[in-house]
């Protein structure tokens, strides 16, 4: 229809411009007898005359059928367009509504299972295709940490969510620390075809100076460059799971193995961004990289005051090495807890929550909530993050906090990958899930966007 419409508005382009050289060449034969101010045409001036007078008429009846045709493929075109979006309109509706429905195939107890699919699949168990169907619209989110246990359908060890039928929906789900360290950095997909990200960085600067006369030297520092490594890592690991456990639990199976895979990938993600040592395969964590500021809080009789100092310490040195703004505090929940029990000397707390309008607190309660933002401190939201370490000092008990702009770690995450293997365990009907992804992090592009507040006055509290 389109190359139709086309080659008829060509052809009508070259119809017009015609039209308009005969016009031209008649007006000629006019212009000549009025420049020898004759009244009348010759006989032979006359006659061409009459034949380009009816060949401008020829053309004007082909360019009418033209339009008329231009016309109609136009307007059928139009109504063609306006059927194919109706139908396109259609389409995305139904493939929402499929969508929906297929979501729905993996909720929890429908008896639709992500990794029974995927192993019915891989183990050619998928005859009426459908399983193979339901993969294809379902998105794998999952990620591990190496965890080699085998499951079969021994009591303890698997058999809970096989018959009999008493509870079979509802599992207790392994309690574990999530990700909110993480989730403050700058997070951007990890580039394909890569193992190592370099991020150039300016490592010594121009400069100026005051002009001591007119036509004197003028000051001159050639810049310094370097760059950033940030190595890509494998997050990855596999599980051996019974073909029995696959085809016999009532219950999505998938659910109890990658939600349980996916939170403790959450928490494996924290750690490395927080104490990642940059050796075996880790990446160089805030804590390993080089160049963070350190505040020393040393005391054997610790107090929330003396503390508040040490934070507003932190505060400023990011404001005085990095020449910007801190964006948040990060600390061990149970440092938090400590300032909310600190009172003063008649008992009244010093963390109040914000909603009472407080006056002269070293902090407010924003929420009564776990792993994201729980209040505020000079001024900065604090997050807490059970994935703060307390181990450390001569008596592996102290903690540390954070204060550090954000913006400034770069977090690098590939999508997530799973696979099935049926050949390891064939001889004994046993099918190895295996999930991976890939990593890369940095926080050594400003180290000085980094404070850390530890020593002996950050000691274990007791309340």
């Amino acid at each position: 229809m389109g190359e139709r419409l086309k080659r008829l508005i060509a052809k009508r382009d070259q119809a017009a411009r015609d039209r308009e050289q005969l016009l031209a060449t008649r007006k000629a034969i006019t212009d000549l007898a009025e420049e020898e101010a004759r009244e009348d045409l010759l006989p032979e001036e006359d006659a061409e005359f009459r034949e380009l007078t009816a060949q401008v008429k020829a053309k004007d009846d082909e360019l009418r059928q033209l339009d008329e045709r231009i016309t109609e493929l136009s307007e059928e075109e139009q109504r063609s367009q306006q059927v194919t979006a109706g139908a396109a309109a259609v389409k995305r509706a139904r493939a929402r509504v499929e969508s929906v429905t297929e979501a729905r195939t993996y909720e929890r107890g429908n008896g639709r299972s992500y990794l029974q699919d995927l192993a019915r699949v891989q183990l050619r168990m998928d005859a009426d295709g459908q399983a193979e169907e339901r993969l294809r619209r379902h998105a794998t989110d999952v990620q591990t940490d190496p965890e080699y246990r085998d499951l079969d359908r021994t009591d303890g060890n698997g058999g809970y969510f096989v018959p009999p039928l008493w509870l079979m929906s509802q599992f207790i789900e392994l309690a574990r620390a999530g990700r909110a360290y993480a989730n403050l950095a700058s997070s951007q997909p990890l580039p394909p075809g890569t193992d190592s990200i370099n991020i150039p960085k300016v490592a010594a600067g121009t400069s100026t100076a005051i002009q001591t006369a007119d036509n004197a030297s003028v000051s001159e520092t050639d810049m310094d460059d370097d760059f950033i490594n940030a190595p890509v890592r494998t997050i990855a690991g596999q599980q051996d799971v019974a073909i029995q456990l696959l085809d016999q639990s009532p219950v999505s199976f998938d659910e109890v193995i990658f939600r349980d895979l996916t939170a403790d990938h959450a928490t494996k993600t924290d750690l490395q961004v927080i104490s990642g040592s940059g050796s075996s395969g880790q990446v160089t964590g805030v804590r390993a990289t080089s160049g963070i500021e350190t505040v020393t809080y040393t005391d054997a009789t610790p107090t929330v005051a003396k503390l508040y100092s040490k934070v507003a310490d932190a505060v400023q040195r990011v404001h005085t090495l990095r020449y910007m703004a801190p964006t948040v505090i990060a600390m061990h929940p149970r440092r938090w807890a400590y300032l909310l029990a600190a009172t003063d000397g008649n008992g009244r707390p010093l963390v109040v929550p914000e909603a009472g309008n407080p006056q002269n607190a070293i902090a407010t309660l924003g929420a009564v909530a776990a792993e994201q933002v729980v209040g505020q401190m000079h001024g900065l939201p604090v997050v807490t993050d059970p994935s703060m370490p307390t181990t450390l000092g001569a008596g592996t008990n102290q903690d540390v906090i954070h204060v550090l702009r954000a913006s400034d770690l770069l977090l690098y995450e590939s999508g997530l990958r799973s696979r099935v293997l049926p050949e390891v365990g064939s001889s004994t009907l046993t099918v190895r899930l295996q999930v991976y992804g890939y990593l890369a992090f940095t926080a050594a592009r400003y180290p000085k966007s980094v404070v850390e507040i530890g020593g002996t006055g950050l000691v274990a509290p007791s309340f």
